[in-house]
């Protein structure tokens, strides 16, 4: 052989060292030691929520620590806040169990129980990711003790809205103290890269006009600013959830996609870039949103969720989680409401279970009415207009914060909640609506006055009277508007002297004028001297 033979042998030998080489140092970089000079990689966990009805956060929280434990993370690297009432709940159909789809393995099992109960709140969740030990009360007091090499990541699965994410304790999680907290990391040197993806209605607004791109910080939302979420797997989509779940929903649509996903591929060659075109893609019912510093794009997801093994040969062409049909989803403030449907449907005519469900989905849909109207009103008083419909669902343009002064969103967020009664679930889509009282100069002081009046007058005026519900006082009540009705179930009376039909009631709602009827009788204040024959 020639010498020049004998030299491109050579060549092809040298460049296929150099590319093993490569390939080695490559998979070495996208996996971040444990325990290394490289730096560690920690994962934070939440579930917002409490309660039966919402079984999916907790589902797709545990199901997501199940994959970070099978891609290496440690258990003393990963913190899991949730309220822990799902698995052993008496409505369970499989006790101590949770699932994440339809035939699915459980996924509770072995999570850790950092944070439960009232420790699950937004205090405890800034200081754990802080690293703040002494600002930690309950739970295990196990924080983020993360350095400047470390990689952080924060997946939160919750009802939302607005501006602010919820707790199942105390108050809720606001986008303006979740940024500083994710500033003041970035100042002290806490981490070297974070990835948040957040499960959420309207999360876009946590991070819309307010993540900076000098962080290192990637962020991604299950919606824009002005979008609610759906379920998935629930008992009115296909594929259902078995029927003993009697229509509970088991995941939630960008949830269940980016956890599929990381199941199927070899993590060490998936990007974030990857994983977000394919999350977009199957997320069909709102508009799934990217924050941050975009260099991170082009990070493999074994940086920061770790890589099953078993999943060595896979490849993002080879396998790809299939489409979700428009015909899976629940918009996520429906369901309540189907969920009791649905046990409406399954229950036995006449049993207790049936009766009880049918109080639910009535006391529910009264509710929702009541905070229709109230928020109109409240918008009207506040902002001395009539027409304020466009200003109930708007919210500022892209690339702008929701609100300047959050202090007044604060105050009217708490109010709204504490004196009108509104639930995450429903209520709070509105927060938009309070956030532009605050944007259009409303002074806050001013605004309280608003509502505390309204309470005010309601409490005041508490004689009620019991009348039969029939045509003749139907048709008396539509013609006198400034009649206060209350729900019969809610009210409780202080005993006098007088006769049943004169007992001097004290009703708890302090919703505007709304006429509710129920066991053929409903309970009315009358604003005027006569009452009906």
């Amino acid at each position: 052989m020639s010498f020049l033979g004998h030299f491109q042998i050579f060549l092809f030998l040298y460049a296929l060292l150099l590319i093993s080489a490569q390939s080695r140092k490559t998979e070495h970089d996208t996996e971040s030691s444990d325990d290394g000079a490289e730096g560690q990689r920690w994962a934070v966990l939440v579930a917002g929520s409490k309660e039966y009805e919402n079984y999916r956060h907790q589902a797709d929280i545990c199901h997501a620590y199940q994959i970070l434990r099978k891609g290496g993370l440690k258990d003393e690297n990963i913190i899991v806040f949730m309220f822990d009432d799902i698995a052993l709940n008496p409505k369970n159909p499989k006790r101590g169990v949770i699932i994440n789809r339809p035939g699915g393995e459980d996924v509770y099992q072995g999570v850790p129980k950092d944070y439960t109960g009232e420790a699950v709140n937004a205090e405890n969740f800034l200081n754990v990711i802080l690293g703040n030990e002494s600002g930690v009360t309950g739970g295990s007091g196990k924080v983020v003790k993360s350095g400047p090499n470390d990689n952080i990541f924060i997946y939160y699965a919750d009802h939302g809205a607005t501006g602010f994410m919820s707790m199942p304790t105390g108050e809720a999680l606001y986008a303006e103290d979740f940024i500083k907290v994710l500033e003041r990391m970035h100042l002290l040197k806490r981490y070297k890269k974070m990835v948040i993806y957040i499960e959420a209605c309207e999360s876009g607004s946590m991070f819309e006009g307010l993540l900076k791109t000098n962080l290192n910080i990637y962020a991604v939302t299950a919606s824009s600013a002005e979008e609610s979420c759906s379920g998935i797997y629930c008992g009115y989509t296909y594929p259902p959830s078995p029927p003993e779940y009697n229509g509970l929903c088991l995941g939630d649509e960008f949830s269940v996609s980016w956890l599929e996903d990381s199941e199927l591929h070899d993590m060490r060659k998936e990007t974030l870039k990857q994983q977000y075109q394919v999350v977009k893609r199957r997320t069909r019912s709102s508009h799934v949103c990217r924050f941050g510093s975009e260099e991170l794009l082009n990070d493999y997801l074994v940086s920061y969720i770790g890589t099953n093994p078993e999943n060595k040969n896979f490849s993002l062409a080879a396998l790809t989680a299939s489409q979700i049909s428009n015909l899976s989803l629940v918009n996520t403030r429906e369901i309540p409401l189907l969920y009791l449907r649905k046990k409406i449907q399954n229950a036995p005519v006449g049993s207790p279970e049936r009766q009880e469900a049918q109080k639910n989905l009535i006391d529910e849909m009264n509710h929702r009415k009541q905070i229709d109207q109230n928020i109109i009103e409240i918008l009207r008083l506040s902002l001395n207009q009539s027409n304020v419909l466009d200003l109930l669902t708007s919210t500022r343009t892209t690339g702008q914060p929701l609100v300047d002064d959050w202090d007044c969103f604060k105050t009217l967020v708490k109010i709204f909640k504490n004196q009108c009664g509104a639930k995450m679930e429903y209520g709070m889509k509105y927060a938009g609506a309070l956030a532009n009282i605050c944007n259009m100069g409303v002074d806050v002081k001013q605004h309280r006055l608003c509502f505390s009046s309204a309470a005010q007058a309601r409490k005041q005026n508490t004689d009620l009277f019991l009348v039969p519900f029939n045509s003749f006082t139907l048709s008396w009540l539509t013609r006198h508007s400034s009649i206060h009705v209350c729900f019969h179930r809610t009210l409780s009376y202080e005993l006098t002297d007088q006769s049943a039909r004169r007992r001097r009631y004290v009703c708890p709602d302090i919703s505007l004028a709304f006429v509710v009827a129920t066991d053929m009788t409903f309970l009315v204040h009358f604003g005027v001297d006569e009452l009906p024959g």
